[in-house]
């Protein structure tokens, strides 16, 4: 797999206009190694190309690539869906069936509820917006880049998606700490306000929140997502990809 961009390069080209193939020097070397200069397709909008071989090769261009995205702007890039998120929490939190289900729910129920919610809406965005990439060769390379490239995706909405549940979390935490009342919470679920009721109830309707904002987002468009989703390099290697596929 090749990276097609070039952000480490700091000289020209040589006298025919190829660009030039000495390796990658300087303080950045090490991280990027293992790397070899490879070519530059004519259709290509970048520089240079690094060929990068083997598990840790990879592992690096994958996180090089989620870095690149930047994917903790996904938070303000759905804004339907954390209005549709922090809309349910709020009513969430002051419902006395969701008090009775907070307080009878085990701890690894609620892990197996946050898990729940967090994939759900990392699934619906990736196939709503249609982040998934598909290849319609065979060949062991394009399987290898398809499988990078929706590694990248999977990585960066999944962060994107644990910021606004941790997000979400906080809100309403506080949001409870400041609306409930200890004396009607203990006649409608006999069990007393303490902090471990206030930690249990906001971190289940945490849950419930992302599940909402799941089904928010498909009021966003596709291009918002993609927009949120990927540093605008990427939405432009995407395009230029899927047009050969198209081809």
């Amino acid at each position: 797999l090749s990276l097609l961009t070039d952000p480490l390069a700091t000289g020209g080209e040589e006298a025919e206009g190829h660009p030039r193939s000495e390796p990658l020097r300087g303080p950045f070397a090490e991280p990027l190694a293992p790397i070899h200069p490879g070519q530059v397709g004519e259709r290509e909008a970048a520089d240079r190309r690094y060929v990068v071989s083997g598990p840790r090769g990879y592992l690096r261009l994958l996180a090089g690539m989620v870095r690149a995205n930047r994917p903790w702007r996904l938070v303000p890039g759905l804004s339907k869906a954390l209005a549709a998120a922090l809309a349910t929490g709020a009513i969430a939190t002051v419902n006395s069936t969701v008090w009775s289900l907070a307080a009878a729910l085990s701890t690894s129920r609620l892990v197996i509820a946050m898990f729940g919610s967090v994939a759900l809406m990392i699934g619906w965005l990736i196939v709503d917006a249609n982040l998934w990439h598909r290849t319609a060769g065979e060949s062991p390379e394009e399987t290898k880049r398809a499988a990078l490239y929706n590694a990248s995706t999977v990585l960066t909405v999944g962060i994107g998606v644990l910021v606004c549940y941790v997000g979400l979390l906080v809100i309403n935490l506080v949001w409870a700490l400041f609306i409930l009342n200890g004396q009607v919470f203990s006649s409608l679920t006999r069990a007393p306000l303490h902090a471990t009721e206030y930690w249990t109830l906001s971190w289940f309707v945490a849950s419930v929140a992302t599940v909402a904002g799941a089904l928010g987002s498909g009021l966003e468009s596709d291009e918002a997502i993609r927009a949120a989703a990927y540093s605008k390099r990427e939405q432009e290697r995407r395009s230029m990809l899927k047009g050969d596929h198209d081809a």
